[in-house]
């Protein structure tokens, strides 16, 4: 699988979001539920999938949405690190509503700190699992370019010797 490895300090990878809606009753109403099923990475992934239907079954159906792309940038390399070393690593995919109930995937992320300010906004976030693939080109991102701040011990101040004036 070939990824977009540029000279600057960023890599792209295609990906598209896998949205899965379920018909749930809250009092008489059927509403729309929404969730991540998961993430695809690679260029033959279809870029023009715009909420393509793949699945369903009455109450449950699954859209495909393409033309999305996972940017990592050096400067947010200490979030992929944490997100990285967690209990679950994840990807985060940030979602609107379009007006009409459905939820547009517009941004998919590794940056706990992008998808926290996501959430901030209102924006509806969504975690799932990242794929092999995609793990492997973040994690090699973030050996070449995470480089761990050493702890420096905090110097206290003499409090005998201010006292003896």
């Amino acid at each position: 699988m070939e990824f977009a490895v540029t000279a600057a300090p960023r890599v792209s990878l295609p990906v598209a979001v896998v949205m899965s809606r379920r018909m749930v009753e809250r009092g008489r109403w059927r509403v729309p539920s929404w969730d991540v099923a998961g993430v695809v990475a690679g260029a033959q992934v279809d870029a023009s999938a715009r909420g393509t239907p793949i699945a369903g079954n009455g109450d449950e159906e699954q859209f495909l949405w393409g033309g999305l792309r996972l940017e990592l940038y050096r400067d947010a390399v200490r979030s992929y690190w944490a997100n990285l070393t967690g209990t679950q690593p994840s990807l985060f995919v940030l979602c609107h509503d379009d007006g009409a109930g459905t939820l547009v995937p517009k941004m998919v992320t590794a940056d706990q700190d992008e998808a926290s300010a996501g959430v901030e906004v209102d924006e509806r976030v969504f975690s799932a699992q990242i794929p092999p693939e995609v793990y492997h080109y973040l994690e090699a991102f973030v050996v070449e370019h995470h480089m761990p701040e050493e702890k420096q011990r905090r110097k206290r101040a003499d409090w005998s010797a201010q006292g003896e004036s």
